[in-house]
């Protein structure tokens, strides 16, 4: 009896042009039925767009208030991070998953979308007093878009007034010889030396409560280690030790719950 060996390549080849011949000729069958109809031309869809003058002002508006929209949501991320108290949750967050040694548990998106949502619990008093003097006062027409604006940056910049320190907001307004702003009085910051000053002071409360989370870590960590080079057992990884305690610590105190309620008590 004769064995003949048959290489892949001969059973494989065959089979893929089949395969592409019978998609080419289905798309080709698909797409010419499409555009043949019976005593019309071709009726593929297309796409068109005119830029052309307008007599009606109120299109004009409604073309403007399109601008506008795309331009507040092209800037959306940063207004989110360095306008609200996102910015120290989520370093505080990372800062509890490095301090257990966890490199992707829990994952970025579980973290950013827990940040997400404390922030917006958080701000919902900035957000609805915004949408309460500035957004609803200007769909209605009873404001201009200026107005609105002002009005809308007045409940933010009082929040990020509340939350920075009398040090860093000095520093940006000594650096522009700016007047130090009246006591009680955030409206005449700009927003040029609020939003950094801000920004650097959550960062500031972020890493303050990130050493505090860190410290009973540190010290199983140095217990751990300390522990094993007294038996000798320098070839094994502390933090693999390490790790159990860790987890089982933070497990017992309710690790999730007192860092959540430092964070709400931040702002309260």
């Amino acid at each position: 009896m004769v064995i003949h060996r048959v290489r892949p390549g001969t059973v494989c080849r065959p089979i893929a042009i089949f395969l592409v011949a019978w998609i080419g000729g289905w798309l080709f069958h698909s797409v010419h039925g499409f555009a043949a109809t019976p005593g019309q031309g071709s009726v593929l869809p297309g796409v068109q767009l005119n830029l052309g003058t307008s007599q009606s002002p109120q299109s004009v508006a409604s073309t403007l208030q399109i601008i506008l929209l795309l331009t507040v949501l092209s800037i959306a991320p940063a207004i989110l991070v360095l306008m609200t108290s996102f910015t120290r949750i989520v370093v505080v967050l990372s800062f509890v998953r490095n301090a257990l040694s966890l490199q992707q548990s829990p994952p970025n998106q579980v973290l950013i979308g827990l940040a997400l949502f404390m922030t917006l619990f958080i701000m919902q008093p900035t957000l609805q007093a915004a949408n309460r003097d500035a957004l609803q006062p200007y769909l209605r027409g009873q404001i201009s878009q200026q107005v609105a604006l002002q009005r809308a940056e007045d409940p933010f910049k009082e929040f990020m007034a509340k939350h920075t320190r009398q040090q860093d907001l000095q520093l940006f307004l000594a650096y522009r010889n700016l007047p130090e702003p009246k006591a009680n009085n955030p409206d005449t910051i700009p927003m040029s030396a609020m939003v950094p000053a801000f920004t650097i002071s959550e960062l500031k409360t972020a890493f303050q409560i990130g050493f505090m989370i860190y410290l009973p870590f540190l010290v199983i960590d140095l217990v751990v280690a300390t522990t094993l080079m007294s038996m000798g057992m320098m070839m094994l990884p502390p933090v693999m030790i390490s790790l159990p305690f860790k987890i089982l610590l933070f497990v017992m105190v309710d690790g999730w719950y007192l860092v959540v309620k430092s964070l709400l008590a931040g702002y309260s």
